[in-house]
């Protein structure tokens, strides 16, 4: 088995574990609500086509991906402005790391790996360090998170589980290994 094999495994499993976990949080009753239901949907069927994209290079469907997941990177910063309450710039910039996520993915199935442009390399590279920041910023959080108890919301947040950071930190690290792997 060479690196390059062993680099996609790993990649498969991690966004299998990141598919399960999405599936996993949008099945369990605190996670209420349409907008709730519909990120951890769209971020199961990331995660799982995702999975599949180092073994296939880009799907089998690029154009329907690159639609379906442009689709879902509007979804995020649009279902923040279209909530009954008052408008804060701050609920749209708490879901762009996941519309930089899906844009990243519409990204991949839309270039595939006949990437050679400049204007290419520089979305490519804007994409890879804003997801590598964010990765960075889930993955380094306060660890006393870690001390409450479990079904806690954490009140700057709203994420009940601690162990969200890891996940989504994990998501955006593969997203940004997958960038560049493709260009």
């Amino acid at each position: 088995m060479s690196a390059s094999d062993v680099v996609r495994c790993m990649l498969t499993a991690l966004f299998a574990a990141g598919a399960v976990h999405a599936m996993w949080c949008g099945l369990l009753p605190r996670s209420s609500g349409w907008r709730s239901r519909g990120d951890h949907l769209l971020h199961t069927a990331m995660a799982l086509a995702m999975a599949v994209m180092p073994w296939n290079g880009g799907g089998m469907l690029p154009e329907a991906q690159t639609t379906f997941f442009t689709a879902a990177a509007l979804w995020f910063p649009l279902t923040a402005v279209s909530r009954q309450r008052q408008f804060e710039l701050t609920d749209v910039a708490r879901r762009l790391p996941y519309a930089a996520g899906m844009a990243a993915m519409a990204w991949m199935t839309y270039l595939g790996h006949s990437t050679g442009s400049k204007a290419g390399g520089v979305v490519t590279g804007m994409l890879a360090l804003y997801l590598l920041a964010c990765a960075l910023r889930s993955l380094t959080r306060d660890m006393p998170m870690l001390r409450r108890a479990p079904g806690t919301a954490d009140s700057s947040t709203g994420i009940r589980a601690p162990y969200t950071h890891f996940w989504h930190g994990s998501m955006a690290l593969g997203t940004v290994i997958m960038l560049l792997m493709h260009h």
